[in-house]
């Protein structure tokens, strides 16, 4: 191969790595991506990209607190006894924008099964085109304002943690890590992630 296009090559590859590694919030932190999980994590992925952990292997939570978009302060720690779904979006994200009527749609028809979806807006500098995103799209349910990201660093490495956006995170009954998506859910999709935790005792 020439020099030229050993050069090309190389300048093409490092453009890639930089792309992935916009789209993700921790590019070296590889931590459940494989099925089973690999390393200290204990969940398994899925055919569909779901991470789900089993009932008695969970880990907790962790906090997830602070002011809202629309001004009220919000703690997760609060609907314990509910399953909450943690959803990781930003109004520059496209996926996001592609799956937020489903998320709408979803959280209107599990509210009334113990099911309370909490947004986490992140990365946005200007709140004002996070609330027209919610505008846009009906969203009803609160968000937690996040634009410098410290409430998804509040993970814990080997945990179902939110390490793209969109990113989807489910919490059980009990506030343990329950599954996670790190692509963009369709009603269906969700509907599927959700319901083992419903049918939980």
């Amino acid at each position: 191969m020439s020099s030229g296009r050993a050069l090309r090559r190389r300048s093409t590859l490092l453009a890639a790595t930089a792309v992935a590694g916009a789209l993700t919030l921790s590019a070296c932190s590889g931590d459940g991506n494989r099925a089973g999980g690999g390393g200290n994590t204990n969940f398994v992925t899925g055919s569909g990209g779901i991470s789900t952990v089993a009932k008695g292997e969970r880990t907790a939570a962790p906090k997830l607190a602070g002011p809202t978009l629309d001004g009220t302060d919000l703690d997760i720690a609060d609907y314990k006894g509910k399953i909450v779904v943690l959803n990781f979006w930003g109004s520059w994200c496209g996926p996001c924008r592609a799956e937020a009527k489903h998320f709408v749609k979803v959280s209107e028809e599990m509210k009334d099964q113990g099911v309370q979806f909490v947004g986490v807006n992140t990365r946005d500098p200007q709140k004002s085109l996070a609330v027209s995103f919610e505008e846009d799209f009906g969203v009803t349910y609160p968000s937690l304002y996040d634009p410098t990201g410290k409430q998804l660093l509040r993970f814990p490495k080997g945990t179902l943690n939110p390490k793209a956006i969109p990113s989807t995170v489910v919490v059980d009954r009990e506030g343990k890590l329950a599954a996670r998506s790190l692509a963009a859910l369709d009603a269906t999709k969700l509907r599927e992630m959700i319901a083992p935790l419903v049918a939980e005792k």
